[in-house]
């Protein structure tokens, strides 16, 4: 197996992403996605830890796009995964100006 061409990273351990969410749920959701669009060469889920960006939360990252989004909602979830399969951002979610503590 070779390397993915995307990363999705969603912050599961953090201090305040899993009390903002059920973001295992989000990774629940996100990694039979990928199987049924048949993108599991493609397209790998993580879960992460903080990424210190306490209180933006829920967080995803987008590898190698750098893409960060926050203050995810379960009903953004699907709308992230086909932008992943399209290469575009969902420019409502994204983090242009990482805050960094």
């Amino acid at each position: 197996m070779g390397q993915y061409e995307c990363h999705v990273f969603v912050c599961t351990s953090g201090d305040t992403c899993p009390e903002q969410a059920d973001v295992e749920g989000y990774v629940k959701t996100l990694r039979p996605g990928v199987q049924k669009a048949g993108k599991q060469v493609e397209v790998r889920v993580n879960k992460a830890g903080c990424f210190s960006q306490c209180g933006h939360g829920p967080m995803f990252v987008i590898y190698p796009d750098n893409v960060w989004y926050g203050g995810v909602k379960a009903g953004d979830v699907e709308e992230i995964f086909q932008s992943v399969r399209e290469g575009r951002p969902v420019e409502r979610l994204s983090m242009p100006d990482i805050p960094w503590e």
